[in-house]
């Protein structure tokens, strides 16, 4: 499938919003991976992919899951609103045929992040927060941190979603908190201790 095949098709899948928000992903994601001298092709079909599972409902997506042989853990099911990632990664295989398993690793981690992440990984999970239709607060430091040093604009990224997933009451998935630890410890300044 082209990647304009796709478009039309994930066009159909979601709301106009989020399917521009999809496509501020991919231009985001092209962007870095030519910075960071990764390969363009890969990193726009997981930016565009990335939310492919967004409006799968809740009840059906964990049931789907389990079907594809994964039994989410205890943090996802009291996190549903996460599920599309793990999701995504099934939605991107059966129903876009994407078989790189770059792509897919990179639509499964772009909403908790991991430790050890790989490039194409950490550019999906920060061009999904830096995208030019982003506005929020914090959201430039993140922008601008990207190109410099993308384990600090990662840092950055996390500490906005642990304050509002906080200021919310809501859980905190532990990847999250792992992800963030792990962005501390590569980044270029801790490293250099």
């Amino acid at each position: 499938m082209s990647l304009e095949e796709m478009k039309k098709k994930l066009m159909n899948s979601l709301s106009q919003e989020r399917y521009q928000h999809s496509l501020g992903v991919m231009d985001e994601s092209r962007r870095l991976a030519e910075h960071y001298r990764i390969d363009t092709g890969k990193a726009e079909i997981a930016g565009l992919l990335h939310d492919c599972a967004k409006y799968i409902d809740h009840e059906e997506g964990f049931r789907m899951l389990k079907q594809y042989g994964e039994e989410p853990d205890e943090s996802l099911k009291r996190t549903p609103q996460l599920l599309h990632g793990p999701l995504g990664y099934y939605i991107a295989r059966e129903h876009y045929g994407i078989k790189d398993m770059e792509i897919l690793n990179a639509i499964y981690w772009h909403s908790t992040g991991k430790p050890g992440m790989t490039i194409l990984e950490k550019i999906i999970f920060v061009a999904d927060y830096t995208e030019v239709g982003r506005k929020f607060s914090g959201v430039e430091e993140a922008r601008k941190t990207a190109t410099q040093d993308l384990n600090r604009s990662i840092l950055l990224c996390t500490d906005l979603t642990i304050r509002y997933v906080l200021s919310k009451g809501e859980l905190l998935h532990p990847n999250t908190v792992e992800t963030r630890n792990d962005a501390i410890l590569n980044t270029m300044e801790f490293a250099q201790i």
